[in-house]
């Protein structure tokens, strides 16, 4: 057990430990903890694909006999799980610690999803998808802040774009996935639960990797375990170095001053994000709400929209959702370099931007039956190329412009708000959009996506903060710095 420091003992330090870490080039331990962390998107990424795949069957008898408001209902019941999710998790992973609750929440995840696989009616199916939602939305809050802690400044942007961009690597797996599983190898009635049970399955192995993960020694520093972290901190510039330390280069500015605390309290948490950083409350609410109502609203409802309009059968289902979900991983992995390399503010208000003008391009063609399945299909995977970057981006920008003591919990408010407001509002009102089984309808939530998305550029042009290749320390500076 580490020794936890009282009232009587807290004390001001001096310490290099950001500096170290930010020093460091990039080496296999860094792509072995990225690969034990990032995984949270993948699986988010597959479990949405297959929900959205497989609403086909969850519709037929051989499923569950869902009607379509049911099978978007199911979607909301998830993203409200997230929501819960994140603010809980988030609140206990700054206060307990990161380590902890990434094994917790992955481990909530896991279960639900395989319990998912046994769900016999809507209200058991309902349940074990909020559960599911619980545990996804607090990864977002304890991943997206250990791995931003970990990473050096110099390639963060890099990184949590990539890191991000692995959701929509899971999607393609959900529709290869689903693919197979619809393809009649498998007994209708059996073949959607072993898809749920995959998504568990791959869970409850990266939870086995994820034991190797030290504790954030930025959060150890905070909180009075100063010895723990320098050793931390030490065993990773041993393995970066091979076993040659002395040949890193030297850490590179001022000393961090800190006053020791074993927790921040709530108020000056929300005194803080809407008093001191009042500007950046706005710009990372109008950046989640944004992606959050566009990714809801266009990707998740896809397949019901290709369905009703477009006639095509359940089996084709994944067919035309893997366009999207490739072009969505590639935009990342293409585009990430640039947002170091360039800067946040420029690439973010583009990327925001030209997803929203290519969106609204398409409402009239849509609305007026100009443009088919196909043509759409490739129109949309084109608009998420530049979108998919634009919403990594978002938790990007609201991990980087907190500080470090209430960085999961901003990431949790601002993913809750949003999702929220975007994304539990997106299925319900597209799921309503679709059942008038008019595309003059839809062509008018398309038309809502597109706006926020601009309005998303607008207000990174305005306000956004420029952190490429900044410490964290730097961009916010800490609540307990003297």
């Amino acid at each position: 057990m580490m020794p936890r420091a009282t009232p009587a003992q807290k004390q001001r330090v001096e310490t290099n430990i950001p500096a170290r870490l930010d020093r460091l080039p990039w080496s296999r331990w860094h792509t072995r903890i990225i690969t034990a962390l990032g995984t949270s998107w993948l699986l988010d990424g597959l479990e949405v694909t297959l929900v959205g795949s497989l609403s086909g069957v969850l519709e037929s008898k051989g499923g569950l006999s869902l009607t379509d408001t049911q099978v978007t209902g199911a979607a909301t019941t998830y993203l409200a799980g997230a929501v819960l999710g994140a603010l809980t998790f988030g609140y206990l992973t700054d206060r307990l610690g990161r380590r902890k609750l990434f094994l917790v929440t992955l481990a909530t995840y896991s279960l639900a999803t395989i319990g998912t696989a046994f769900s016999w009616n809507l209200f058991a199916f309902s349940i074990f998808r909020f559960f599911t939602g619980f545990g996804i939305g607090g990864e977002y809050a304890a991943i997206n802040s250990a791995v931003d802690e970990l990473i050096p400044g110099r390639l963060r942007g890099t990184v949590d774009l990539i890191v991000n961009g692995t959701f929509w690597l899971g999607a393609t797996i959900g529709s290869f996935v689903a693919m197979f599983l619809l393809s009649g190898y498998l007994p209708r009635h059996t073949g959607w639960r072993y898809s749920f049970g995959v998504g568990g399955t791959l869970g409850i192995v990266v939870l086995i990797l994820r034991l190797f993960v030290p504790e954030s020694p930025r959060w150890l520093m905070l909180r009075g375990y100063e010895a723990k972290a320098g050793d931390v901190v030490a065993e990773i510039e041993n393995r970066v170095s091979k076993g040659h330390p002395e040949k890193l280069a030297p850490p590179d500015g001022d000393s961090l001053k800190i006053t020791v605390r074993d927790h921040t309290p709530m108020k000056e948490i929300f005194r803080n994000m809407a008093g001191d950083n009042r500007q950046r409350s706005i710009l990372g609410l109008v950046l989640m709400v944004a992606q959050a109502f566009f990714f809801n609203a266009v990707f998740f409802s896809y397949a019901l929209i290709v369905k009703t309009f477009f006639h095509v059968n359940n089996r084709d289902l994944p067919v035309h959702l893997l366009p999207f979900a490739i072009a969505s991983f590639l935009g990342p992995l293409m585009l990430g370099r640039l947002f170091d390399k360039i800067g946040r503010k420029p690439m973010i208000t583009a990327c925001y931007g030209a997803a929203g003008l290519l969106l609204a391009a398409v409402v009239i063609p849509f609305a007026r039956g100009y443009i088919g399945a196909r043509g759409l299909e490739i129109w949309f995977s084109i608009i998420f190329f530049i979108a998919s970057s634009a919403a990594s981006a978002a938790y990007l920008t609201v991990s980087e412009i907190f500080p470090l003591e209430i960085r999961a919990f901003a990431i949790a408010i601002f993913y809750s708000l949003g999702t929220s407001i975007g994304g539990v509002g997106a299925p319900l009102l597209f799921g309503y959009l679709i059942a008038t089984n008019s595309k003059f309808n839809v062509g008018l939530g398309y038309a809502l996506g597109a706006a926020l998305m601009i309005g998303g550029a607008i207000c990174e042009r305005l306000i956004g903060v420029e952190a490429a290749g900044r410490s964290l320390e730097s961009i916010s500076k800490p609540l307990q710095s003297y």
